[in-house]
């Protein structure tokens, strides 16, 4: 019962100073929570939170404020993570329903989630190598030019133009790519992007003669599109809210927008979200309670410039399939259960989108 009632006198305090960014005393604890204990006791609690490294006090006054362990221990005692209203989540489908390509749900995802946490909201691209070929399609755009698109489970699209000896507009043309189609998606739809391109190398041996150099060329195209560096990518929304917790930073906010300049670093704090057995047993653990949803509080962050910052992450995909992630980041005085759900909730939806 004591512990119990200790992670209840740290919980009023990480609320309150979330609340207020003032150092919380004994006294507006027992005006502000229904601990059912006196006075003293509470003040003997916080000194041994304070003896734990749990709590701390920033300067001479009585208050006290949370250490980046105390904020562990309080989002390791959240449990589950709450759900989101009906009205909330309702909004949030909306909102994300009306994207028209992978470009879009990205852009109305960061926006989203920094408007619903006030915080810098941080999306990774899907990754092409968790990718696999939805569908190629081939398009003449002239007599002597294709256009091959290639779409992928994640709602990615790549394109690219090919030159053709053939008048792709005749109707000899246009058969050809009908048949060259067909064999493509045979070969490659459902298959990871590496297979695919695999399997693709020895798919005009298949053709008749007369198709294989075309399908060369547009093979080709497709190669190039599928080695094309382009998952390194993370897209930012919220900047601006960090200059609304100026007081929350030691010095300033310069370090953490220097390493939010740094997109390996944002990267890096997706990497934890794949299904990886090599995770150990409390980070899996931890993963598993919260929804999937990881949170990395001030020095966890193994970027110098991110120790003033949490940061709330979590995986999103096409069906069981983690592709990328999302997430927020902020100064550690951070609603966390409001900020999990919101995390978890949006990435849900997102991946909804994705498996449509």
């Amino acid at each position: 019962m004591t512990q119990e009632r200790r992670i209840a006198v740290l919980r009023a305090i990480v609320q309150d100073y979330v609340d207020t960014s003032e150092p919380v005393g004994s006294k507006s604890l027992l005006e502000r929570h229904a601990l059912g204990v006196s006075a003293a006791t509470v003040r003997n609690d916080m000194a041994i939170l304070e003896e734990e490294g749990l709590i701390t006090a920033p300067h001479t006054s009585a208050g006290r404020v949370p250490t980046d362990a105390g904020y562990r221990a309080f989002v390791d005692q959240l449990g589950t993570v709450r759900p989101l209203s009906q009205a909330q989540r309702s909004a949030i489908a909306r909102f994300l329903q009306g994207a028209v390509d992978l470009d879009d749900v990205v852009d109305r995802t960061v926006r989203l989630l920094a408007s619903l946490t006030r915080q810098v909201a941080v999306m990774q691209y899907p990754s092409l190598s968790r990718s696999s070929v939805r569908h190629i399609e081939l398009l003449p755009i002239g007599p002597a030019r294709a256009m091959v698109v290639l779409i992928l489970d994640t709602g990615r699209v790549e394109q690219r133009t090919v030159e053709s000896d053939v008048d792709l507009t005749s109707a000899a043309g246009e058969e050809m790519l009908a048949r060259i189609r067909a064999r493509f998606n045979a070969d490659a739809v459902g298959q990871s992007l590496v297979t695919a391109s695999e399997r693709l190398a020895s798919t005009p041996d298949s053709l008749e003669p007369g198709d294989r150099d075309m399908a060369r060329r547009l093979i080709r195209a497709l190669q190039d599109s599928l080695v094309e560096e382009r998952e390194e990518r993370v897209v930012l929304a919220g900047t601006a809210n960090l200059a609304r917790f100026g007081t929350d930073f030691p010095l300033s906010i310069s370090p953490v927008l220097d390493a939010l300049e740094e997109h390996m670093v944002l990267l890096g704090l997706f990497g934890q979200l794949a299904a990886d057995p090599t995770l150990d047993p409390a980070t899996a653990q931890a993963l598993a309670q919260h929804g999937g949803v990881a949170v990395t509080i001030g020095h966890e962050n193994p970027h110098a410039g991110l120790a003033a910052t949490s940061v709330v992450s979590t995986g999103y995909g096409a069906g069981d399939d983690v592709v990328a992630g999302l997430g927020v980041l902020g100064p550690t005085r951070m609603d966390y259960a409001g900020t999990m759900a919101s995390v978890r909730a949006v990435a849900r939806y997102v991946s909804r989108l994705l498996d449509s």
